[in-house]
C-alpha cells in the first residue's frame, strides 16, 4: 500500500507532497510522493491530507471504560477508593472484555495505535484477548493489590504473582509480538514490599517484561507511603527495584530533587497525563526539569473516569499549554517535543523498537488524518496542526503491523456498534452492582 499526504515522518521531518510504502509488516520507503510512485507503481494509492506515525498511549485504563463520567470532581482517593476500585471489584470476565474492547477501539479511531495499558486484579485475560482481536498493538498487565484494598481485589501476595506468572506464559509475544506483558502492581499504598520485590523478580525472569506503575501523583498519596516505608515515593520503588530502563511510572507529579536524581540515574520512564492530572488537581508535573535531566517523558491519557476521554491530540495539546503556563513561557514544550513524548518516548515506555516514526524498516503503524474542517483551516504548519488543531475524530485511518484496523469511519474486522451496546449495558449493571451513586442521565 502506498499512503500519500503531507508526511509527518518524525518532530523535525514534514514532506509536503509524500508518501508511505507498506510492504507486510513494515515501511518499504518514506519519501517524494512522485518517486516512490514510479518505484511501486502496483501498489494500492490511499490519500489523506495529513499522514503520521500511530501514536502511543504511554499510560491507559482500557478497562476503566465502563466508568467513564462515574466519578467527577472527586479528590483523588476518594475517586480511586469510593468510584473507581468498587467498580473493578464487581466487574466480572465479560464486563472486563466489553470495557477492553471499548477502550481500544476509542484509542484505535482516535489515532492511538500502541498502548501501555493498567488493567486490573481480575479477568486480565479478557483484556489480552481483546488486545489480540482489535488489532491494537499493546504492552499491558494483571494489577497487582495485596494490602489495605477493597474486597473484590484484595489478593494473596503469591497467588497474585503466580497469576502474573501464567498470564506472562500464555500472552506476552501474542499476536505475532504485538502483545508483550508489563508486571503491574497498583502502586505503593496497595502493595506490600513482598509484592513490589516480587514483581522485580517476576520481570527478571522473563526477556522483554518489563514493569508499569503509579507513583507520586498526589500529596496524600506519597504522604501515605512516607509514613508507611519512611521514604518519599520515588526512593522507595527504586530500593525495592522498580526503577530502571524497564519501568514506566505513571504521573511522578511531585518529586524531590534527589527523586529527579534517582529517576534521570536509573534511566527510569515517566508517563505524564495532563488532562488526568488536572481534572483530578493533582498537580503539574515538572516536565521540562525532567527532559532537561535527560529523563525520558511518554504521554497518557489515563483512564475514562479520570480524563472522560482517550483522545491523545488532547494530552498532546494539554500538555504543551500546561507546560508553558506552569513555566510562564511560552516557549516551553513546544509541538515537536510533545509530538516526540506522545510517539518515540511513547514506544520506548511501551517497550517497542522501530516503532513511532515514518522510517524505512520500521513497525507499519501509520495513521491518516483529514483537515477538512471549518476549525482546522488553514493548515500552516502540519506539525502544529497536530498538536494543537488536531482532534481524534480527524483520524480516518489507522493501520497496525501493516494492517488496517481504522478505515474512513469503521473498525476493521470487529463490530463497533455492538461493541458499544454491550460495553453500555455492562456499565449500567456494574455500576448498579458496586453500589456507586453515578449521576442520573
Amino acid at each position: 500500500m502506498l499512503i500519500a499526504g503531507t508526511v509527518v515522518a518524525d518532530p523535525e521531518t514534514v514532506i509536503a507532497d509524500g508518501a508511505v510504502v507498506v510492504e507486510g509488516e513494515t515501511i518499504a520507503a518514506v519519501g517524494e510522493e512522485s518517486t516512490l510512485r514510479d518505484r511501486y507503481p502496483d501498489h494500492e494509492r490511499r490519500a489523506f491530507d495529513i499522514v503520521a506515525p500511530g501514536l502511543v498511549g504511554g499510560h491507559v485504563h482500557s478497562v476503566q471504560s465502563l466508568g467513564r463520567g462515574i466519578a467527577d470532581d472527586d479528590a483523588l482517593l476518594d475517586w480511586l477508593f469510593d468510584a473507581v476500585l468498587p467498580m473493578e471489584a464487581a466487574m466480572d470476565a465479560e464486563a472486563t472484555r466489553a470495557a477492553a474492547e471499548l477502550g481500544y477501539l476509542e484509542c484505535l479511531e482516535s489515532g492511538t495505535t500502541t498502548v501501555v495499558d493498567h488493567l486490573s486484579v481480575n479477568h486480565a485475560a479478557q483484556a489480552f484477548e481483546a488486545a489480540v482481536d482489535t488489532g491494537i498493538r499493546a504492552r499491558l498487565g494483571k494489577v497487582l493489590m495485596d494490602r489495605d484494598s477493597p474486597e473484590g481485589l484484595l489478593e494473596d501476595t503469591d497467588a497474585a504473582l503466580a497469576e502474573s506468572e501464567a498470564l506472562i506464559s500464555e500472552y506476552h509475544g501474542a499476536a505475532g509480538g504485538r502483545v508483550r506483558y508489563a508486571v503491574t502492581p497498583r502502586f505503593a499504598v496497595t502493595c506490600s514490599e513482598a509484592c513490589l520485590r516480587g514483581c522485580r523478580a517476576l520481570a527478571d525472569r522473563h526477556e522483554g517484561v518489563t514493569i508499569h506503575t503509579h507513583a507520586s501523583e498526589n500529596e496524600d498519596e506519597i504522604a501515605a507511603v512516607e509514613a508507611d516505608t519512611g521514604k518519599r515515593n520515588v526512593l522507595w520503588l527504586d530500593e525495592v527495584g522498580l526503577t530502571g530502563p524497564d519501568v514506566t511510572l505513571a504521573h511522578c507529579v511531585h518529586t524531590d530533587e534527589r527523586e529527579r536524581e534517582v529517576l534521570a540515574e536509573t534511566d527510569t520512564v515517566v508517563a505524564h497525563c495532563p488532562s488526568s492530572n488536572m481534572k483530578l488537581a493533582s498537580g503539574i508535573a515538572p516536565v521540562q526539569d525532567y527532559l532537561d535531566r535527560g529523563i525520558t517523558v511518554a504521554l497518557g491519557s489515563d483512564g475514562p473516569p479520570c480524563n472522560n476521554t482517550l483522545d491523545p491530540f488532547t494530552e498532546m495539546r494539554q500538555a504543551s499549554l500546561l507546560g508553558k503556563v506552569d513555566a510562564r513561557d511560552p516557549t516551553r514544550l513546544p509541538a515537536a517535543t510533545v509530538l516526540k513524548m506522545a510517539t518515540t518516548s511513547g514506544a520506548r515506555a511501551a517497550g517497542f523498537d522501530r516503532l513511532g516514526t515514518l522510517r524505512e524498516g520500521h513497525r507499519a503503524d501509520v495513521i491518516g488524518l483529514t483537515t477538512d474542517r471549518t476549525r482546522a483551516t488553514p493548515v500552516h504548519d502540519p506539525l502544529s496542526h497536530l498538536v494543537y488543531a488536531a482532534h481524534g475524530d480527524d483520524v480516518m485511518f489507522a493501520m497496525v503491523d501493516g494492517e488496517v484496523r481504522y478505515d474512513d469511519g469503521e473498525h476493521v474486522g470487529i463490530d463497533a456498534e455492538a461493541v458499544r451496546a454491550r460495553a453500555t449495558r455492562e456499565a449500567k449493571r456494574v455500576v448498579e452492582e458496586a453500589g456507586i451513586d453515578a449521576p442520573a442521565p
